[in-house]
């Protein structure tokens, strides 16, 4: 059997006699006239290319570990055979490494006898991927992405594992330290925070802001501040601006101090509408945020631009409440659900009575996470509507002891009443889009409605549950019934009577001095934004003005006492049916040249947020906790992390949908 050395001699033999003789041989340029050179043909092209490093001068250079070899000087030719050795003597690193993960694919793969048909040999075009130049700055970028985008620790980067598998894969590759990766992070994060400033830039509204608190084993407090808008598209978007590390995190100054240093960070000053936070602040806290407010009068709105109830945490607290009445009866309900959960053959039993008892739900039992109300009330729907079975299990199942009783189950479903409307209000904001807040107006009213006739009703248990959480929805209803009430007046499909229908519902007499509050609050809004100056009208053609301002303010001055205010007429417009896949925002876009100062004013209003809490942590029972590993860096490097990894994973989100977009787009024009 040939040797691989023997089959580059065998192939090279010709062609590097040929090449000294087309180079010797036949003369200089200037003599003879040009010759087309054969096409190489030998192996050793596939690992080598040639490059002209100087006059007259061209080295081979090994396309595995990029070492250069001599081939031609003037007219003196070196051949192919140095180069050969190289391949085919194991002196390449890059190919002993592409050799030995081929030898061990060999030795997982079964023998196979060779036929004693001969086989006819054919030259193989060369298939080998393109040699790509190693960039250790780029490698360096990539890692620095990879920790961020995963979560991973920066410590990894010295793990002896991940260093013997990076030299593995590139024996070139210098390693980096903890320091090393963490200036690459934050470079990272800078780099990503100067496109989210510049897409910033040309938001035509203002800004509302949440404040979303994180404890932390070491008494630190961290902020996440999250910018919400409506952009010049009218669609409303959120981008996390800050992550900031409060060291007194129960002072008066910590909320104003994190708004002040994020306002004056991101160029918000006089663009501020409102701020939503979740922490417990005192009326001191929440006075020191309005001066930074662009509405500076700070009765408006009954100051209720200052938000201290995320509706998220108000959700979290009433759960908090109704589980903590009924702990007895859902101990009883978890130690039953766990005696399923926790054995095949008791899980058998269970499934077997069910089919027998012939019981139609279709619910799987599953424990519950005590840290996330809605698993709890998930557990307790699922165990209720089979109930049946759990009656009958102790005959089916020996093992089981103590199933709840007649009267558990009838609280368990008192339970559930309460928590219904509690946990569809709050997964409405784990929606995709943020969530109206003319939607939780609805909801809030109605459940003081339900409540006040579960107090009056005639079940003491149920009535003592409905009390306690009334205490807490009216005062939800107070701190921010009027920035609700104003997403519910800038929807055209409810306007005022929305609020004059559930007012009177709430108020009974005193509806129509509730109502007024609205309504005047709304109007002295509105003056606000018509004291605001206008934009500058462009000139006349040739850049001239028209001659005709001083018209213009006479028509003002004579008319405009005259003319209805561009509120008054859209409230007494006839409402907007309500269909059901209806865009308020898309409305207002589709009217801006109607309401062309309203509009600003509904822009702004309909991005309040009603929470603060991020998407994912809606149902939690307690404030999250940050970890000790991020606790252990430097602030600046935890905002980086965490800021970047959702800039990042926002990025390709909006890549992987514009390539989704892109291919259904293709696909419709291939069917037509």
């Amino acid at each position: 059997m040939e040797t691989v050395l023997e089959v580059y001699n065998n192939e090279t033999e010709m062609e590097t006699a040929m090449e000294v003789y087309n180079e010797t041989e036949m003369g200089s340029p200037e003599t003879q006239p040009p010759i087309k050179r054969r096409k190489k043909k030998s192996m050793v092209w596939e690992h080598f290319t040639i490059e002209a490093v100087e006059p007259n001068c061209r080295r081979a250079f090994c396309k595995g570990c990029n070492q250069s070899f001599a081939y031609s000087n003037g007219n003196k030719v070196a051949g192919t055979s140095h180069l050969k050795r190289h391949i085919a003597k194991g002196t390449c690193p890059a190919l002993i490494h592409q050799q030995d993960n081929e030898n061990n694919s060999l030795m997982s793969t079964p023998y196979t006898p060779k036929s004693d048909t001969p086989r006819r040999r054919y030259r193989s075009q060369n298939t080998t991927s393109p040699y790509v130049a190693f960039n250790q700055d780029k490698c360096r970028q990539e890692i620095a992405k990879m920790i961020i985008m995963h979560d991973y620790p920066l410590h990894m980067v010295e793990h002896p594992g991940f260093v013997s598998f990076v030299q593995s894969v590139q024996p070139h590759f210098d390693a980096v330290s903890f320091n090393n990766v963490q200036g690459d992070c934050v470079a990272t994060y800078l780099a990503e925070k100067q496109n989210v400033m510049k897409s910033l830039e040309g938001i035509p509204g203002r800004f509302c802001l949440t404040l979303d608190f994180w404890t932390s084993k070491l008494t630190l407090g961290y902020v996440f501040i999250t910018a919400h808008f409506i952009d010049s598209d009218w669609k409303i978007q959120k981008k996390l601006l800050n992550v900031l590390m409060e060291s007194y995190p129960e002072s008066d100054q910590a909320l104003s101090l994190a708004v002040a240093n994020c306002v004056s960070e991101w160029g918000l000053e006089g663009k501020l509408f409102s701020v939503t936070f979740n922490h417990p602040a005192s009326n001191a806290a929440a006075e020191n945020l309005r001066p930074l407010l662009c509405i500076k009068n700070p009765g408006i709105l009954d100051g209720q631009l200052v938000i201290g109830n995320c509706v998220a945490r108000t959700f979290s607290s009433l759960a908090k409440d109704v589980l903590e009445k009924g702990k007895d009866v859902i101990k009883n309900i978890r130690d039953s659900v766990k005696h399923v959960k926790t054995s095949e053959s008791h899980e058998e039993r269970f499934v077997e009575l069910k089919e027998q008892l012939q019981v139609p739900s279709e619910k799987v039992l599953s424990l519950d996470d005590q840290t996330q109300w809605n698993t709890t009330y998930k557990m307790l729907v699922a165990a209720s509507e089979l109930k049946e079975v759990f009656s009958c299990l102790d005959t089916a199942d020996p093992d089981y002891k103590q199933p709840p009783s007649a009267e558990d189950w009838r609280h368990v479903e008192a339970l559930c009443t309460f928590l219904k409307p509690l946990f569809e209000a709050a997964s409405t904001l784990q929606s995709t889009q943020n969530p109206s807040a003319v939607t939780f107006f609805h909801e809030v009213w109605k459940a003081q409605s339900d409540l006040s006739r579960a107090i009056a009703g005639e079940d003491p248990y149920a009535a003592g549950i409905a009390k306690t959480m009334k205490e807490k929805v009216d005062k939800y209803w107070r701190d921010c019934s009027l920035v609700l009430a104003m997403a519910v007046v800038m929807d055209p499909r409810f306007k005022m009577k929305l609020v004059e229908f559930s007012f009177s519902k709430i108020f009974g007499e005193d509806a129509g001095k509730n109502i007024k509050t609205v309504d005047d609050s709304i109007h002295e809004l509105f003056s606000e934004y018509m004291a605001l100056p206008e934009p500058t009208k462009p000139t006349s053609e040739g850049g001239k003005a028209d001659g005709l301002s001083d018209f213009d303010t006479y028509i003002m001055e004579t008319t405009g006492q005259n003319l209805k205010s561009e509120l008054d007429q859209y409230l007494e417009e006839t409402l907007f049916p309500r269909v059901q896949e209806f865009d308020v925002l898309d409305w207002w876009k589709q009217n801006k040249l109607k309401y062309p100062t309203l509009l600003k004013m509904a822009r702004d209003i309909l991005s309040i947020p009603v929470s603060a809490a991020a998407f994912d942590y809606v149902f939690d029972m307690e404030p999250r906790e940050m970890d000790e590993y991020k606790t252990s860096l430097r602030p600046e490097t935890v905002e980086a992390l965490i800021c970047a990894r959702v800039w990042l994973l926002e990025n390709d989100a909006i890549a992987s949908s514009a390539a989704t977009q892109q291919m259904s787009s293709a696909i419709i024009k291939t069917e037509a």
